[in-house]
C-alpha cells in the first residue's frame, strides 16, 4: 500500500513534467527583487499564520447578526479545504516538493535560489496556501456578491490568483499543485457558501441567537464598532493586522531555515521541525515532518 501511495506523487510528477516545467521556466524568466517581495507578500495571505485568526475572526462574526454571514462562510470553507487538503489528499498523494525532487536540475536550483529558498515541511500536493486563498475568496466573493456588493468581491478572486502564483514562483509548488489548490479551495468555498445560507435559515428559524441580536448595539459601548461604516473599518483593520502577523515574519525566512538533516534519494530541503515537541530530535537530528514521521515508523 505504501509503495502504491508513494508512486502516486510520483506518476504525478512523470505525467505533467513538461507542463510542470515549462512553467518554472516562465517563472524564472522574470524573477527580480520587486517580484520576489511581491510574491511574498501575497503568499503569506495562504499561511497558516493568516488562515487560522481569520477563522478565529469569522467564529466571532458568526455571533452578530449583520455580520453573521460571513463569519459562517470563512468558518466553514477554512474548516472544509483544510480537512481535504491535509486530511485527504496530502497523504494520499504524497508528492515530494519540487525543490528536492529537482534540486540536480541546474537551472531549477538556480530560479529556487533566486527566490529565497523559501522551504516548507509537508507534502507539495495540493498547495495548501493556494487551498486557503480560494476557500476564503469563494466564501467571501459569494457572500458579498449575494449582499449587492458586486465590486468590492472581486477583490479576493485576484487576491487568491496572486497567491497561486506566487508559490510558483517561489518554486515551493508545481503548477500542477497549485491548480488542484485552485479547484479544491473554489469547492470548500462553494459548499461553505450554500451551508450558510443553511445555518441562517435555521438561526433565524430557531431563533437560536436571538438574545443577541435582540441586544442594541448602539447602547453597549464595547460593542457598538459592530454597527456600520465603523465597524467594517475595524474589521479591516483586524485583517490587516493578521496579514502583517504573517507576513512579517514570513518575509525574513529562506535560505538560513534549518533544514531537514535526511539524506537519501535526495538532500532533503525542506524545513526542519526545529523546537517542536511534537517532533523532537532523533539521535541528535533535526527532520522535517515529512522524515520524521518516516523514521519513527508513523503513517500519515
Amino acid at each position: 500500500m505504501d509503495f502504491f501511495l508513494m508512486t502516486l506523487g510520483d506518476s504525478i510528477d512523470k505525467i505533467f513534467y513538461n507542463f510542470d516545467y515549462a512553467i518554472f521556466s516562465f517563472f524564472g524568466s522574470i524573477q527580480c527583487g520587486f517580484l520576489t517581495f511581491v510574491a511574498k507578500i501575497f503568499t503569506a495571505f495562504g499561511d497558516e499564520a493568516f488562515v487560522i485568526p481569520m477563522a478565529a475572526l469569522g467564529f466571532v462574526l458568526m455571533f452578530f447578526k449583520k455580520t453573521r454571514k460571513y463569519g459562517i462562510s470563512l468558518v466553514f470553507a477554512i474548516i472544509i479545504g483544510t480537512l481535504i487538503t491535509n486530511v485527504v489528499v496530502k497523504p494520499m498523494v504524497l508528492r515530494i516538493r519540487p525543490y528536492n525532487t529537482l534540486q540536480g536540475d541546474t537551472a531549477f536550483w538556480g530560479w529556487y535560489t533566486a527566490a529565497g529558498k523559501l522551504s516548507e515541511s509537508d507534502y507539495s500536493f495540493p498547495s495548501g496556501h493556494t487551498t486557503a486563498a480560494f476557500e476564503i475568496a469563494t466564501a467571501l466573493f459569494l457572500t458579498f456578491r449575494s449582499d449587492g456588493k458586486k465590486k468590492i468581491c472581486w477583490v479576493f478572486p485576484v487576491i487568491a490568483l496572486c497567491t497561486m502564483g506566487s508559490r510558483v514562483y517561489l518554486m515551493v509548488h508545481y503548477p500542477t499543485d497549485v491548480l488542484c489548490g485552485l479547484i479544491v479551495g473554489t469547492v470548500a468555498g462553494v459548499i461553505a457558501f450554500f451551508l450558510m445560507k443553511l445555518c441562517v435559515m435555521l438561526i433565524e428559524k430557531v431563533k437560536f441567537l436571538n438574545f443577541i441580536d435582540d441586544i442594541d448595539l448602539a447602547k453597549v459601548k464595547f460593542l457598538n464598532w459592530t454597527s456600520g461604516v465603523g465597524g467594517a473599518i475595524v474589521i479591516v483593520c483586524i485583517v490587516c493586522g493578521i496579514f502583517l502577523g504573517s507576513f512579517i515574519p514570513s518575509f525574513f525566512e529562506g535560505g538560513d531555515a534549518k533544514r531537514c538533516e535526511y539524506v537519501g534519494e535526495y538532500d532533503c530541503q525542506n524545513e526542519a521541525k526545529v523546537d517542536d515537541e511534537k517532533y523532537p530530535p532523533i539521535d541528535g537530528k533535526e527532520y522535517c515532518k515529512i522524515h520524521w514521521k518516516q523514521l519513527q515508523g508513523v503513517e500519515e
